[in-house]
């Protein structure tokens, strides 16, 4: 039997096919002060999705912090980021989800190989390359080729969380598996890597907000 709270706080009850309808109750009922701290904690933590109309006004997240969209007029590219806002031409704003999808593409193969970099040096791991994917869920893998995969919807979260997905995959790198030895790899140079779990379980939504 097997209990899951969903990061919207629904509760997911797995049990093999014959299994007593009274044994079900009474083991969830035995698990309910651990189901309640669950829920509570997803009721105070979840981030839904929102929908996206690409007009002025609206946040669009970029390495953990919220940027405002303006929508003008001009002759420049169709989509810039100053480093304060995003500012999308005013003839552009159908194309707004893809405009949005090829930036953050972008900026997820400069951030992410940059982060690699800095953690396999750290470490001395060899990886073979890294490419960027438009995974929706598995925000990052890696092969036994020494291929790292990541998802360009990292480079929307808080940047220890991106960091951590990172060190979980270069170190996978050298240990592929999840034994304790690597999870104590991944503590040495991650410290606070279960806040960053926690971050993705619960807010992994925001990470599709009308760009995917």
């Amino acid at each position: 039997m097997g209990l899951q709270v969903t990061p919207d706080a629904n509760l997911i009850v797995r049990v093999p096919q014959k299994m007593p309808l009274g044994t079900i109750h009474e083991m969830v009922r035995q698990k309910l002060p651990w189901i309640l701290r669950k829920q509570r904690f997803a009721r105070e933590n979840y981030l839904p999705a929102t929908p996206r109309t690409f007009t002025s006004g609206e946040k669009f997240l970029y390495l953990g912090e919220e940027y405002e969209l303006f929508v003008i007029p001009g002759d420049y590219g169709p989509l810039v980021f100053d480093g304060k806002g995003f500012f999308l031409r005013e003839g552009c704003v159908s194309l707004g989800k893809w405009l949005f999808r090829d930036w953050y593409r972008e900026k997820a193969v400069e951030f992410l190989s940059a982060r690699v970099r800095h953690y396999a040096g750290m470490t001395g791991a060899r990886y073979s390359r890294i490419n960027i994917s438009n995974a929706k869920g598995r925000w990052g893998s890696c092969s036994a080729k020494g291929v790292l995969n990541f998802s360009w919807r990292l480079v929307m979260a808080p940047r220890e969380v991106v960091d951590y997905v990172v060190v979980h995959e270069v170190v996978h790198l050298e240990e592929m598996n999840h034994s304790k030895r690597f999870w104590q790899k991944v503590k040495t140079l991650a410290p606070d890597f279960l806040r960053a779990k926690r971050w993705l379980e619960f807010h992994h939504r925001s990470l599709h907000n009308g760009v995917e």
